[in-house]
């Protein structure tokens, strides 16, 4: 019997949250040693209170509530959450981060545990998500590069095809580099190893970073399709598939240049950021002779006014280790 710990990171979506709880206690049957531990990361909106009466009201022993004072960002968070777990009598053998805006079909964790029992080197497995209109949406990706960054900025996709540079989405296959944060189950003796997520990051980039860190130390990422999630995307960020065309917050790219520093080195954040200057002079001469070509989030005039150079913070790394202590605060607030 698989011992999962399920955490859930509310921010100020305190309904979503219960619908997303509620859908897991299917999920207890098959698996009896399944544990949910619901945050609130920092709301100050009352969305504790109505988490803490809800979990109250169900009076359900495998359900806790952790409130948390400060907005420390979604890694910082679940760190919280696993670093006071890895403080159980009995720690979990899996952790399953499943976001507030998501809710699991039936058999969705199973499927993720018999991922992870059937490949001892699998240190995350990753669900298949769903839209709210019942299609399946980008699940299972590539790892960022400079090629991938000039084809997003190209908006072109034959472009990359022709260069051979293969897509950022990952289509049928199992093994991948990395999967969704909205549901992804990761196998403690690989965080064990590894490490917690980077609280060096806000919001984006910190499941990558934490993915590439555990393909380089040997483990293996799996895209899941049996594990079904329907998923509102951009509930807590406000940024999803309805919002593609609408800029990304500043963090958004503090995360992308921390990214590229810690994974490949701070001149790969160079090679990245004029990769998207050439892409976007490929888009626009496409716009000049009369081709169409829209708008993408990622702005030249942001990409430049947020930092198009890295700093020596963005290549110093913070990852909290397992069993360490809860409540120090993230690193990216201290720098600051």
């Amino acid at each position: 019997m698989a011992d999962v710990a399920v955490v859930i990171i509310n921010y100020r979506t305190p309904e979503l949250t219960i619908r997303c709880v509620e859908a897991l206690v299917g999920e207890k049957q098959q698996l009896p040693l399944l544990r949910v531990v619901v945050v609130d990361g920092g709301s100050a909106d009352g969305s504790a209170e109505k988490l803490a009466e809800f979990v109250g009201q169900l009076g359900l022993d495998w359900v806790s509530f952790l409130p948390l004072s400060i907005n420390g960002g979604f890694g910082w968070a679940n760190n919280q959450a696993m670093l006071q777990l890895a403080r159980d009598e009995n720690p979990p053998e899996f952790i399953h981060l499943l976001n507030p805006d998501a809710e699991v079909t039936e058999g969705a964790v199973s499927a993720l545990v018999d991922a992870l029992q059937s490949d001892p080197r699998c240190g995350a497995a990753g669900s298949q998500l769903i839209n709210v209109e019942g299609d399946p949406a980008a699940s299972a990706f590539r790892f960022p590069s400079p090629g991938r960054e000039f084809i997003a900025g190209a908006q072109s996709e034959k472009l990359g095809s022709f260069l051979g540079i293969e897509s950022t989405v990952a289509t049928d296959a199992s093994e991948v580099d990395w999967v969704t944060g909205a549901s992804v189950m990761f196998r403690v003796a690989a965080l064990r190893e590894v490490g917690l997520f980077d609280d060096g990051f806000f919001l984006y980039f910190e499941e990558v970073e934490l993915m590439h860190r555990l393909r380089t130390h040997g483990w293996t990422v799996r895209h899941v399709p049996e594990s079904r999630v329907i998923h509102i995307e951009g509930a807590s960020t406000g940024i999803g598939a309805a919002t593609a065309e609408r800029a990304h917050p500043g963090y958004w790219y503090d995360s992308r240049r921390r990214y590229f520093a810690l994974t490949s080195g701070p001149a790969s954040v160079v090679a990245a950021n004029l990769a998207v200057v050439a892409g976007k002079s490929t888009a626009r001469m496409k716009i000049l002779i009369g081709r169409s070509a829209s708008a993408t989030a990622c702005r030249l005039k942001d990409l430049l006014g947020h930092g198009f150079l890295p700093t020596a913070a963005d290549a110093s790394p913070s990852v909290p280790r397992w069993g360490g202590a809860p409540g120090a605060p993230p690193a990216w607030m201290t720098r600051k």
